[in-house]
C-alpha cells in the first residue's frame, strides 16, 4: 500500500523545502521503500513505495507515460494478462502494472478504469490539456483524498499530510459525525469541511475552476446466471472464489492471513493452501494469526481455528483479547493514533501482531470481511419474496411464504408484511429499532442528520433492478463505507487484501438466483455445498459465530473513572451531537451488566477521544470563546 501526493499551484509556485520535508516524513511510514517525485510549473508530485509483488520492485514512479502524461499509482492489478493481450503491441509478461494502466489510458482514456480489475487508486496529470485525474477501484479499501483552494488542489492517499500541514484548522463535517457514529458515512465524506474522498468506482477531474465527479463502472442488474443444477452453481463459485483467493495471493513475501474460526476466514485459508500447494502463486508461504477469548460464553473460537490449523499442520500467532490481557484492555475512551492522529479509526492494534509482521516478513493480510454480507451470512426472506412480489410471481409467493414461516416459526402474513413495507418510503413507516440512532443523540443533530444515522435508507423500487439487486447494492455500500473509514495501517506497515469483495465474484453472487446462496434450512448455502472437502465440516455446518458481549462490558468497568470524567467534559456535546448525561446513563447499564448498545458506546467514546485529539493538535476549528465548529460538506 505505497503512498502518493500531489499538489498543484495554479500560479506556477513550488511549495517550499521544508514543506516537502514535511510531507516525505509523514509518506515515508507508508512508503519506506523509495522516495520518487516529478517537479515541474507549480506541480510537485511524491511517490513513495511499499513493494508487495516482484513486479513493484522494478517501478519507477511517478510513471511518464509516452504521451506525456504523470502517472502514480497505489495498487495491484488482477487482471494483468487480459490487457497485456489486449495492448501487446506496448507490453510484455514482465510488464509493471503501472505501465500497464499507462498503456491503457493511451488507447482507451477514461474508459479504462472500468477494464481495471483490483484494489487500486491513482493519479493521472495530463500537461497537455493541464488537467488532474484522481480515480479509484470499484470498492474502495485504499484511500484519495484532495482538497481545492482558491490557487492549488492537493491530493494524496493518506489523509494526514493534507490536514496537517495546510496552515489552518478545520470544521468538522456534521454528516460525516452521523455516519461515523451509525452505520458508517457517505464514501465522498471526510471528517473535515473541505476535504474530499474520491468515491469507489469513480474519477475526479479536476482543473482551475472546475470539479466533476464521474462514476466509471457499476454493476449489471440485467446480468443473470442460471443454471439447470445445484452442482453447476457450486462448481462456477469454486472457481470464481479461487480466482478471488489467488489474486491475493499474488505476493514476493510471505503473507499472513486472518483465521477466526468462522466460514469465511476458514474458506479462505483451506482454499489458500490448495492454491499454494500447487504452485499457482509465488508468495513463499501462508501464515495465520487468531483471536481467542476464552472468558467469552459461548464465543471462544480456538477450537475451531485450531481445526483448521491441525488441517494444515501449521500453527498460527495466537493472541488472547480477553479483558484480562493488559495488552488488550486499553482504555475505551483512548484514541490510538498510531496508524493516523486525523482519522477516528475503529482499528485496534496489539504488540504481539506487529512482532509478529517484522519478524515474519509479513507484508501483505488477508481478511474475510465481507463475506458474511456477500454468502447470504444473514438469512432474511425478504428481498426474494420481494421479488415475487414485485413481478407478480402468486405461486413461488405462496411457497416461499410458508417454508420461511416454518423455519422462522413466524406466521406468514407477518412475513409477508415486512416483504410489503420495504417498498413504502422510510418515513412512512420508519426504520427498525436496530436501525436508529442512539438515544443519547442531541434530538436537533438527529433531526439533521436522520439518512446518515440510519444507514442511507430507500424503498425498495418496484421497476427496474430486481429488489434482490437492490439489496445487494445496499449490503455493498455498507462495506464500501466501512472501508473508507479505516486508517491506513502505519505501525509496523501492511497491505489489507479482501477476497470476499473480489469484482468476478460479486458479479457472479449478485448474477445467481438468491436462492443459491439462502434457503430456509440453510444460511451461506452455496458455499457450504461447493466447499465441501475443502473445509472441514464442523466448520462449514457450524451454528453462527457468537457476538462478544462480556469484554466490552468488563473493559466500561475497568474504565469507569476515565469515562465518569469523560462525560463532564464532552467535546461532543458541546458540538451539539451528544447529551452527555443520557450518554452517561447508558454507561451506567453497560457497567451493571445490563443490555446496551456496546458498539454505539464503543465509538462514540473513540469519536470523543479521537475529536480532543484533533483539538490538541490544533487541527479542530473555533469560534472567538474557543467553541469547536461543525459545518455541513456540500455534495461531491
Amino acid at each position: 500500500m505505497s503512498a502518493q501526493f500531489g499538489r498543484w499551484d495554479f500560479g506556477g509556485q513550488q511549495p517550499p523545502h521544508d514543506y516537502i520535508q514535511k510531507v516525505s516524513a509523514i509518506l515515508a511510514r507508508c512508503g519506506p521503500d523509495s522516495n520518487n517525485f516529478y517537479s515541474k510549473d507549480g506541480l510537485r508530485i511524491q511517490y513513495h513505495a511499499f513493494h508487495t509483488t516482484k513486479e513493484s520492485r522494478s517501478e519507477m514512479q511517478p510513471h511518464i507515460s509516452s504521451l506525456g502524461a504523470v502517472i502514480t499509482w497505489d495498487g495491484r492489478l488482477d487482471n494483468r494478462p487480459d490487457l497485456i493481450s489486449k495492448l501487446s503491441d506496448t507490453l510484455t509478461a514482465d510488464s509493471m502494472d503501472v505501465a500497464i494502466v499507462a498503456a491503457a489510458y493511451e488507447k482507451w482514456g477514461t474508459d479504462c478504469f472500468g477494464k481495471l480489475i483490483g484494489d487500486w487508486a491513482l493519479s493521472l496529470w495530463n500537461p497537455n490539456n493541464r488537467s488532474l485525474l484522481l480515480a479509484k477501484d470499484v470498492i474502495g479499501p485504499r484511500h484519495l483524498y484532495y482538497l481545492i483552494e482558491n490557487n492549488q488542489i492537493t491530493w494524496s492517499t493518506l489523509l494526514d499530510p493534507i490536514v496537517l500541514l495546510a496552515g489552518k484548522s478545520f470544521a468538522i463535517c456534521e454528516e460525516y459525525a452521523a455516519g461515523w457514529l451509525s452505520h458508517f458515512p457517505a464514501t465522498h465524506l471526510t471528517p473535515y469541511v473541505g476535504i474530499h474522498a474520491v468515491p469507489p468506482s469513480s474519477f475526479v477531474l479536476l482543473r482551475p475552476g472546475k470539479h466533476i465527479v464521474s462514476k466509471y463502472w457499476d454493476f449489471d442488474p440485467a446480468k443473470k446466471i442460471r443454471y439447470r443444477s445445484d452442482a453447476a452453481y457450486e462448481e462456477h463459485f469454486r472457481t470464481v472464489f479461487a480466482n478471488a483467493v489467488q489474486r491475493r495471493l499474488r505476493s514476493d513475501t510471505p503473507i499472513l492471513a486472518e483465521l477466526s474460526g468462522g466460514r469465511d476466514s476458514c474458506s479462505i485459508v483451506c482454499m489458500a493452501d490448495a492454491i499454494i500447494g500447487n504452485a499457482a502463486v509465488d508468495t513463499p508461504r501462508l501464515d495465520t494469526v487468531s483471536y481467542y477469548d476464552d472468558s467469552e460464553p459461548n464465543g471462544n473460537e480456538q477450537p475451531y481455528f485450531s481445526r483448521v490449523e491441525a488441517k494444515r499442520g501449521r500453527t498460527g500467532l495466537h493472541i488472547n483479547i480477553s479483558p484480562e490481557q493488559k495488552t488488550y484492555s486499553k482504555a475505551s475512551c483512548e484514541f490510538d493514533s498510531r496508524d493516523s492522529p486525523v482519522i477516528p479509526s475503529y482499528t485496534r492494534r496489539l504488540p504481539e501482531f506487529g512482532n509478529w509482521l517484522i519478524s515474519r516478513g509479513n507484508r501483505v493480510v488477508i481478511s474475510g470481511s465481507g463475506g458474511d454480507e456477500v454468502m447470504g451470512g444473514v438469512p432474511v426472506p425478504t428481498p426474494e419474496l420481494q421479488d415475487h412480489i414485485a413481478r407478480a410471481r402468486l405461486r413461488p409467493l405462496a411457497h416461499q411464504l410458508k417454508a420461511w414461516a416454518l423455519h422462522k416459526r413466524k406466521p406468514w402474513f407477518q412475513l409477508f408484511f415486512e416483504a410489503v413495507r420495504g417498498f413504502v418510503p422510510p418515513p412512512l413507516v420508519g426504520v427498525p429499532e436496530y436501525m436508529r440512532p442512539a438515544r443519547w443523540l442531541q434530538s436537533k443533530f438527529v433531526k439533521c442528520h436522520w439518512a446518515a444515522l440510519t444507514g442511507y435508507p430507500s424503498r425498495v423500487k418496484l421497476l427496474g433492478p430486481t429488489p434482490t439487486f437492490q439489496d445487494d447494492m445496499s449490503s455493498l455500500n455498507y462495506l464500501r463505507r466501512q472501508l473508507a473509514c479505516k486508517a491506513t495501517p502505519a505501525d509496523p506497515i501492511y497491505e489489507m487484501r479482501y477476497p470476499y469483495l473480489d469484482r468476478d465474484l460479486l458479479e457472479f453472487m449478485f448474477a445467481i438466483p438468491r436462492e443459491q446462496s439462502v434457503r430456509p434450512t440453510q444460511r451461506r448455502s452455496l458455499m457450504r455445498r461447493a466447499l465441501v472437502g475443502f473445509v472441514p465440516e464442523e466448520i462449514l455446518n457450524r451454528q453462527r459465530k457468537c457476538l462478544a458481549v462480556r469484554a466490552p462490558l468488563v473493559q466500561i468497568r475497568n474504565d469507569w473513572p476515565n469515562l465518569v470524567f469523560m462525560t463532564q467534559h464532552m467535546l461532543s456535546s458541546s458540538l451539539g451531537i451528544v447529551d452527555s448525561e443520557r450518554f452517561l446513563a447508558a454507561l451506567q447499564k453497560g457497567k451493571r451488566g445490563e443490555v446496551v448498545p456496546i458498539v454505539g458506546i464503543l465509538r462514540m467514546t473513540l469519536f470523543e477521544g479521537w475529536l480532543r485529539n484533533i483539538r490538541a493538535l490544533g487541527i479542530l476549528d473555533a469560534d472567538a470563546s474557543g467553541r469547536p465548529r461543525m459545518a455541513v460538506q456540500s455534495s461531491a
